[in-house]
């Protein structure tokens, strides 16, 4: 199996969340990668392996969508995570996408917000996002949020329990 280095980065090179995940494969949604419970994550300022299995997809669009499986014995953090961000660029054995703050989130509720829209706004300034990285993000959100309200596939659950189906498959052996 495939070992992918998910790499996110903010505007101007700032270094963001990084990762490693398995290639599970392809669909008409993008690359779909397994981050498996107990993936080390890191970013500046903070180290924690992930408590659920995770799905990451890659899409070619502004956005990676994460899919967390439900806990056993306590809550994952929801069911759907949306950064949005620029368009990632998928290589043989890394992923890398700059994150635009702007976040699309679906509870386990099926409740669906919009996060760090403060972020975004307060980025924008103090990082200098060029205008037509402004109007992707903001458009891109919009696009993403609509999708996920509607579960749209990707963003439909049996789209992700295939993926999660795949990677317990790969985790077994």
């Amino acid at each position: 199996m495939d070992r992918v280095r998910v790499v996110f980065g903010k505007w101007g090179g700032l270094p963001h969340w990084e990762f490693d995940a398995l290639r599970l494969g392809e669909d008409d949604h993008g690359t779909w990668l397994g981050a498996p419970s107990g993936t080390l994550m890191t970013r500046p300022g903070a180290t924690f392996h992930n408590g659920v299995d995770q799905l990451v997809l890659v899409p070619d669009a502004a956005y990676v969508a994460s899919f967390y499986a439900p806990a056993e014995g306590g809550p994952s953090p929801c069911e759907v995570y949306v950064d949005i961000s620029t368009v990632p660029s998928m290589g043989a054995d890394a992923v890398t996408a700059v994150d635009l703050d702007l976040d699309v989130v679906r509870g386990w509720t099926g409740r669906v917000w919009v996060d760090d829209e403060d972020e975004f706004a307060a980025h924008r300034v103090r990082l200098g996002y060029p205008r037509h990285v402004v109007d992707l993000a903001v458009s891109s959100c919009e696009t993403v949020r609509r999708a996920v309200e509607s579960a749209l596939p990707p963003f439909d659950r049996p789209t992700a329990q295939r993926w999660f189906g795949a990677l317990d498959r790969v985790m077994m052996g």
